[in-house]
Order: C-alpha cells, then structure tokens, then sequence
C-alpha cells in the first residue's frame, strides 16, 4: 500500500508542477474515460498508478521537447 500512496503523491506532484508551470498543457490533462476503468471489480493497481505517471511523464517530456525548438 505504501508504494501506491508513493505513486500518488509523485502523480501529484507532477500535475501540480504542470498546472503552475504548464497551464496550456494542464486543461488537456482531464481524465479520458477510457482510462478509467468501469467494471465494478476492477481494482486500483501499483501497476496501473506506475503506467499513469509514466503517461504524464511522457507528456510533459513530448510538450517540452517540441515547444523548446
């Protein structure tokens, strides 16, 4: 459990650090439904928490690298 509370406060973090330093990119950020699971008995993940601030890392690392040029 304690490395899920971990992924959390790192996903924290890092959309907070979007929002303050990246507002144009923050309003994309919404939850894409497709990500979020609906079946009653699926189950929060360490693995689906890790994949999320992979994606956000990505994110922000693409943002960067295309808006620095």
């Amino acid at each position: 459990m304690r490395k899920i509370q971990k992924l959390t406060q790192e996903i924290n973090e890092l959309t907070v650090r979007i929002e303050h330093e990246y507002p144009e990119l923050y309003r994309y950020l919404d939850e894409n439904p497709i990500t979020i699971p609906i079946d009653d008995e699926a189950k929060l993940t360490y693995k689906s928490f890790a994949d999320y601030l992979e994606s956000l890392k990505s994110i922000l690392e693409k943002y960067m690298e295309y808006h620095n040029k």
